[in-house]
């Protein structure tokens, strides 16, 4: 998972580093990651399987979660655990079986503080994802 677009531009070794602060969770179908105004403590690197971001919205008197977009191997979800107000923006669910990899907060930046080469990299990767949302 080294190849993950959050962690373009660092050598093997140390996306090894920045993937090892992280646990791996699996997801079964339909299983949530995480839901809409959640707080948002880990951010998430997904590993195989995909992730629906969904919104939730009225549509024709009855609410349904409508999806925004999906990520893959390799690209990042849940964002908001690096901007502040640290809050989930939308919810986030595994539509087949799928792994992801937590890389929380606290530890993230307790790294990027003692590797600020790092983490500019990784906000700048950061940047990209958060655009292509946009």
């Amino acid at each position: 998972m080294v190849n993950a677009d959050l962690l373009q531009g660092l050598t093997e070794p140390e996306a090894e580093r920045v993937l090892a602060l992280g646990n791996r969770i699996v997801l079964t179908s339909g299983a949530e990651l995480f839901h809409l105004g959640d707080e948002a403590a880990s951010i998430y690197v997904v590993a195989r399987g995909r992730i629906r971001l969904t919104l939730p919205m009225q549509v024709r008197s009855r609410e349904e979660n409508v999806m925004v977009e999906e990520r893959g191997a390799g690209q990042t979800v849940g964002w908001s655990a690096l901007t502040p107000p640290y809050r989930f923006t939308l919810t986030a669910s595994a539509p087949l079986e799928s792994e992801v990899i937590a890389l929380p907060r606290e530890a993230l930046t307790a790294y990027f503080g003692a590797h600020p080469e790092t983490g500019y990299a990784v906000t700048l990767n950061l940047s990209n994802v958060i655009g292509q949302r946009l």
